[in-house]
Parts: structure tokens; sequence; C-alpha cells
């Protein structure tokens, strides 16, 4: 991990990401300059051959060094779609178009499933996309929108779920891969949030958006229980990594404002060690992905919620500057996601608990 954290030394955190206006592209084309868009990706295309422990690590390393949680999970998106979509749905015509500039940096690519008014529920999602028959049915012609595309507004490619069966009246999806200057396919701005800047978002509208049938990624009709969800598993187990990096930059820009007393040295004590077993649980929630890592996740998050309460207490013990504010926020933002969902899973693991008690 030392080019990487060395590169965030150097190129992230002296820069103030938090009041970026727009999304820094130098700083996207000097991760690529450096090989750091080949983490987590296949050696047969450039890639360094590792895998999701690598990505987790190395975003924890590029957010506790740099201090962007936003530039970040920005980083790891693509990563994880690159690994995820491509690497594990992808044809070989679909790798070898696709792969080799995704390990440069020369492409960036973004998944799209969440809509207005819907989130990312299957029985709610209306994007559509169908094949039209006679000379143009070797296509699908897409319609409908999306939200909060993460790095939509610098994407290449997008990976795109869509409905495109019923079946007794039940959606069915596949993922189609659409180029970024595809007619009919109109990137809609958002407004900033109002922390985790600057990773950048956008909506996404498709009007009679037509791609060839060559674009569908992996089998149709199948993407909502073979992708989405398990994307989802992805994105939760990855994400505790910058997270844990987030809170490990909070608690050093405090340390290096503090005063040495014994109950300043007391408490960061205490942090440290709690520092140390939230790695730890990262670690954990990564490597026992694809098992059942629902409790450590929901014990991940929980520990990660106390550690930013203490943070929160320390801070009026020392003279702290304004980055850790910023970076709180950016916390306080990532806990809060889908938070709902997550609550949903904890009850059931807790019902199992006390059913097998």
């Amino acid at each position: 991990m030392s080019s990487i954290s060395e590169f965030a030394r150097q190129h992230v955190a002296p820069r103030n990401l938090a009041a970026a206006q727009e999304f820094p592209r130098d700083l996207w084309q000097a991760i690529g300059a450096a090989g750091l868009f080949r983490i987590g990706l296949p050696a047969a295309y450039g890639g360094d051959d590792g895998g999701y422990v690598e990505i987790a690590a190395a975003e924890r390393v590029l957010v506790a060094e740099g201090g962007s949680l936003g530039f970040g999970m920005s980083w790891t998106g693509h990563q994880m779609t690159a690994r995820f979509f491509i690497d594990r749905f992808a044809n070989a015509q679909q790798k070898r178009m696709l792969m080799p500039g995704l390990v440069s940096g020369a492409l960036t690519i973004a998944v799209a499933i969440s809509e207005p008014e819907a989130g990312a529920h299957p029985k709610l999602l209306k994007t559509t996309a169908r094949r039209p028959g006679g000379d143009d049915g070797d296509s699908y012609v897409i319609d409908g929108e999306k939200l909060y595309v993460t790095n939509g507004p610098i994407a290449d490619w997008f990976v795109v779920l869509a409905i495109t069966a019923l079946e007794q009246g039940r959606k069915r999806y596949s993922a189609l891969l659409v180029p970024r200057d595809t007619p009919g396919l109109a990137i809609v701005p958002m407004p900033a949030m109002k922390a985790l800047k600057p990773s950048p978002h956008c909506g996404l509208k498709f009007t009679a958006c037509r791609v060839p049938a060559a674009n569908l990624l992996g089998d149709a009709d199948t993407a909502y229980e073979k992708m989405a969800l398990l994307f989802r598993d992805v994105e939760d187990a990855v994400g505790t990594a910058g997270l844990a990096g987030a809170l490990r930059y909070a608690a050093d820009l405090l340390a290096k404002a503090a005063t040495p007393n014994d109950e300043a040295n007391a408490a960061f004590g205490e942090l440290a060690g709690l520092l140390d077993v939230l790695d730890h649980a990262a670690d954990a929630c990564v490597a026992e992905m694809g098992n059942d890592n629902a409790a450590l996740l929901v014990g991940f998050r929980s520990l990660a919620a106390q550690i930013a309460g203490k943070l929160k207490g320390l801070r009026y013990t020392v003279t702290a500057n304004a980055m850790f504010d910023v970076v709180m926020a950016d916390i306080d933002l990532s806990l809060g996601i889908a938070r709902q969902p997550r609550l949903i899973k904890q009850r059931r693991l807790g019902s199992a608990f006390i059913a097998a008690r």
C-alpha cells in the first residue's frame, strides 16, 4: 500500500477537496498515471490480479492519508464496478473492449440502478429496455430515468438496470452497457450533496435510447437477483474500509491538536484501541463477503457510530481545525446512507439470534 499512501499524502491531502465545485479530473488522471486503477483488477488486462480485499485496503489508506472520503468513494466505486460487473459478468468481447481502459484509467464506468421515488426497490423501478423486433430486433431500446449515479458526470460507460420482461406480474431485469455518447441518453445534473465532496453524482434520462443486443451484460432477465442484490453486499462490505479510514483521519486531526495529560492520554488510548478493532472488523467484513457476514457488518457500523460519537465529544477538548468538522460531516452522511434497509437486516439478524436461544 506504499504507492497509494504516497499518492494520498502528496496529491490528495494538500488539496481542499471538500470545497471543490467540480470533480478534480486532473487528480483522476494522476491516479491513472500512478497505476492505481490496476488495484483489484485482472492481470490479463494489466491489473494487479487482486480482488475486493485489495480494493478495500487501498481505499482505507487513500482516505486515512488523504482525508477525503468522497474522493475515496469515487475511486472505490470505479474499482468495484469494474471488478464486479465487467470482470465477473462480461463476455470475452466486452472485456477486451472495456477492461484495458478501466485498468489504465482511460475509461470510467458507473452503475445506474436507483430511480426517482423508487430508490432501488425492484417493485418500484420503471426503466424499461424492449426488443423492438423487425429489422431493429438486434437491439434494446431503453426508456426511463435513473438518479444518484455515483461518478455519472465523469463516466464513459454505464451499467444500466432495466426491465426486460414480466413473468406472472413480476418484473425481470437485465443489465445493459450504455456508452455515454449514445443518442437518447441525457446526463441530468443533480444538486451537489452537502458532504462527501467531490464525489460526483447525476441523473440519467433515456428516451428511445438504442443499444446493440451485444451490449447485454450477463444473462437476460436475471440481473436483479444475480447482480443488483449481490453488488449491494459488495458495496456494504468494501465500504467499511473508507469509513474506517475517515474515522482514523479525523482522530489524527484531533490528536495533532491535543495537549498530552492524563485525561487526554486515556481518551486517545481508548480511541486508538477502538480504531484498531474497527480496522480488523472492516477486514473481516470483506474477507467474509459471500459467507454470512451480516453480523460483522452490523457490529462494524455500530462500533463506527460509537467512535464517531467519541470523536465529537473530544472535539470540544482541543482546538481542531475546520477540516475535522468536514470529515465528520462525511462520516455522518456515510453512516446514514441506506439506513432503513440496514435496519431491516439488523432486525432479521436479531430475530434469528433470539430464536436460536
